[in-house]
């Protein structure tokens, strides 16, 4: 069965390219001309991914993927924007999205970044199915990740991650100790072929902080490694 992808576009030519280009593809296509009968749909079809208009009638994406999220409906979303405004695109991410693009935009890109968004949720998902008997847990002092079942708990307290932030503390707790750029990170945890925004990887490293750390200014877990990237340590017990 091929995966279905929710297409959510007031431009009906942005529809009927990317719906034309998916299908192309070997992906099964719904659609929707505004928020709110695209939050109906992703709610009552169940899609693997949503492609989601930023500016939309009737909800606009912000409202929608806040929506979704609340409703602990956790589909990877890709934000389109026709905007260079940053606190649109970085609200966007912050409110669960896992990655934008900027309108206008190659069809090639979009399927590039869907394959690999989709890849990295189908094996995190066959892991789990082989690993049934047996838990993969990663444990650093009060942070717990469950590979298989893609749940992490902080001080015994389940945390609301979108697919995204998952995998980024995932692949940050196997690396443990290790520095790694954003680069290095953009290419292990989105799978990006090409060059990405790097910006991606800040937002999602700071709303992890938000979820784990105490002091976000002074994070013990996730550290900033000036001029290069990132690394997950694991603070002392106390």
């Amino acid at each position: 069965m091929s995966n279905k992808i929710l297409v959510v576009d007031d431009e009906k030519s942005i529809v009927t390219l990317l719906q034309y280009n998916l299908e192309q593809s070997g992906y099964s296509v719904i659609t929707a001309l505004d928020g709110e009968e695209g939050l109906n749909r992703a709610i009552a079809e169940k899609p693997q991914l949503i492609i989601l208009d930023l500016m939309l009638p009737k909800l606009d994406g912000i409202e929608v993927c806040k929506q979704l999220r609340q409703q602990k409906i956790m589909v990877p979303i890709l934000m389109l924007t026709a905007k260079d405004d940053e606190f649109d695109k970085v609200l966007g991410l912050e409110l669960g999205a896992d990655d934008y693009m900027t309108k206008p935009f190659s069809p090639r890109e979009v399927v590039a970044r869907i394959k690999a968004i989709l890849r990295r949720s189908q094996i995190s998902q066959e892991a789990g199915e082989s690993n049934d008997e047996r838990e993969d847990v990663l444990k650093l002092n009060e942070l717990e990740i469950y590979h298989d079942r893609y749940e992490a708990f902080f001080k015994g307290r389940l945390l609301e991650l979108t697919p995204k932030e998952f995998e980024l503390l995932l692949y940050l707790a196997q690396h443990k100790g290790r520095v790694l750029t954003r680069d290095q990170l953009l290419s292990a945890v989105w799978n990006y072929d090409f060059a990405g925004d790097t910006r991606i990887v800040d937002v999602h490293i700071s709303h992890l902080r938000e979820k784990i750390e105490e002091d976000t200014r002074k994070p013990i877990y996730i550290k900033t490694i000036r001029g290069l990237g990132y690394k997950l340590e694991e603070p002392k017990a106390e």
